[in-house]
């Protein structure tokens, strides 16, 4: 198990798949952990017979249960080439690039908040930009809308034939 500290909320795993949180000396469901979780504890499960580390069990569990709520974790076609490599792939590439590329995502999704709640500090109207923008749209319009081209050449040959 991880080591003591403030943030770390820390369970015993029994084998009636309860959960007990030593904090609070209660048992405790998924859901209560995941949203320990959400609030930016760690957490660190230990079996209660064996006093095993069980915490990516546990946590592979809530992501499992989540899914299951939402008919959906990832995509099918992922899903059968994890079914398919198994370990071998997948361990590397979990342990190298999954996690940096989650955190830089974070990271960045953080900074573009922040950028635009500055904005948004500052008072700047984004909307005289928008109107600007939404002006020309007109000129690449018939890039967008293949049908438009024929449409013109439909009505102009209508109206010479008046």
């Amino acid at each position: 198990m991880s080591p003591m500290n403030n943030n770390t909320l820390n369970l015993k795993k029994y084998t009636n798949r309860r959960l007990y949180d030593t904090e609070k000396s209660a048992y405790v469901k998924l859901d209560d952990v995941m949203e320990a979780i959400r609030q930016g504890r760690r957490i660190a499960v230990a079996d209660a017979k064996t006093g095993e580390d069980v915490t990516a069990f546990i946590l592979t569990q809530i992501i499992l249960e989540q899914s299951r709520r939402r008919n959906s974790l990832l995509p099918v076609s992922l899903l059968h080439l994890i079914v398919q490599y198994g370990e071998t792939v997948l361990s590397e590439f979990f342990e190298s690039y999954l996690e940096q590329t989650i955190k830089n995502y974070l990271n960045y999704r953080a900074a573009a908040d922040e950028q635009f709640r500055a904005w948004l500090r500052l008072g700047m109207d984004l909307s005289a930009l928008t109107e600007k923008s939404m002006a020309t749209l007109p000129v690449f319009q018939p890039r967008f809308n293949p049908f438009r081209e024929s449409e013109t050449a439909e009505s102009s040959s209508s109206e010479n034939e008046t």
